[in-house]
């Protein structure tokens, strides 16, 4: 697209808002999306209610919980969603816990645009994160967030706004996640477990079982190398 063909709104400094509608793992990664693109010389902000959104060119929602109005989405000329599965399969809640249960070891993560039906926007961009099998719930959600980040950017440094691609195929569905859910099964072995114990939040929805009329807690947390509490003898 040359020069003169680029929209006006897209010209910088243009107006970012990236909303957070509760307080969560995605907060950090959000506040440096913010950093990043006033370094790039766009007026950005960052929110923590849909009430608050105010008119501007383009809007990042990040690990929202609330699903967007009309309303608020017509306040942007781009409104975005990063999604972790390869739409239109994986649509719904934890997309990225569910597929860590089903043994994946690459996650997908779709840039989409936000329209009116849950996930059903048209796509930017997918990438897919890499996993080795061993990450625990921080490590991949310092994984999602940063490749998150790097998406949004992507969007951003574009020359030009960015085409997206309508969904292709038939969609699929994971539902949201209860406490119930981090329940493990005494009777087998942590190996065979072991994904759900990757998934865990050790504050939030921990690990538990029940066993002999008493219900346990477990909290997992890898060992540093230097850490020498746990070691093998010589």
């Amino acid at each position: 697209m040359p020069p003169e063909d680029i929209p006006a709104w897209w010209r910088k400094p243009r107006r970012i808002t990236v909303v957070v509608d509760n307080p969560n793992w995605i907060l950090p990664h959000a506040h440096r999306l913010v950093e990043e693109a006033r370094r790039a010389g766009d007026h950005a902000r960052l929110l923590v209610e849909l009430s608050a959104v105010e008119p501007g060119e383009i809007a990042f929602f990040l690990n929202c919980h609330a699903r967007v109005p009309e309303a608020v989405l017509a306040r942007h000329r781009r409104n975005l969603v990063v999604h972790a599965s390869r739409l239109p399969r994986g649509r719904g809640m934890s997309p990225w816990v569910w597929q860590i249960l089903e043994g994946a070891r690459v996650l997908p993560l779709t840039l989409f645009e936000a329209v009116a039906e849950l996930d059903a926007g048209p796509i930017y961009r997918t990438v897919e994160i890499p996993l080795e099998g061993h990450e625990l719930v921080d490590e991949l959600r310092r994984l999602i967030g940063d490749a998150a980040v790097d998406l949004c950017r992507w969007f951003l440094d574009s020359e030009h706004p960015p085409a997206a691609r309508p969904q292709i195929g038939e969609p699929s569905f994971y539902r949201r996640r209860t406490p119930e859910d981090s329940r493990l099964d005494p009777s087998r072995s942590i190996a065979e477990q072991f994904e759900l114990l990757r998934v865990v939040d050790n504050d939030r929805y921990p690990a538990f079982f029940d066993l002999r009329g008493a219900r346990y807690l477990l909290r997992i947390e890898k060992v540093p190398p230097d850490d020498n509490r746990v070691r093998d003898e010589p």
